[in-house]
């Protein structure tokens, strides 16, 4: 049985740690989630690092930066901490991050957490268990959350 951890903020504005687990759970029965939940996103660092001591195979890290300039660099900081403990530990950290400015009203904000972090959950489960599928996607123009760029030739 593998094991994915979900970690997500109360700064989001959707419940996409819900999401995710829905999304995870519904695609096989031989998997195993646990769900955490940080205050912001400079919080996800430690909390995903804290899911692989606790046997995790796999963390997906959810965030939702606001519109200013700061929020764009906490969730660099952030990220940068998310690949540091993917490197430190040798196991993938899925980064699902949706940033305000992407969408225009709320209900298109709510519309792109769930597509974003339903796609990466699929993305998850093919990393653990079919990653010859991900090679077969490779240089398509994939996009989550928004529609697919497609190839350039």
């Amino acid at each position: 049985m593998k094991r994915v951890g979900v970690v997500d903020t109360t700064f989001a504005r959707v419940d996409m740690g819900a999401i995710a687990v829905r999304a995870l759970e519904a695609t096989t029965s031989h998997l195993k989630v646990l769900r955490r939940t940080v205050p912001g996103i400079k919080d996800l660092p430690v909390a995903a690092r804290r899911l692989f001591a606790e046997g995790m195979d796999l963390v997906m890290a959810l965030g939702m930066p606001g519109r200013a300039e700061y929020d764009r660099v906490c969730a660099h900081e952030a990220s940068q901490g998310l690949m540091h403990v993917g490197i430190l530990e040798s196991r993938p950290v899925i980064e699902v991050f949706v940033f305000e400015g992407e969408a225009s009203s709320p209900r298109e904000l709510a519309f792109l957490a769930r597509r974003r972090t339903e796609e990466h959950a699929e993305n998850a489960y093919l990393m653990l268990f079919h990653p010859e599928r991900l090679t077969e996607r490779a240089g398509l123009g994939l996009r989550q959350g928004f529609p697919d760029a497609g190839p350039v030739g």
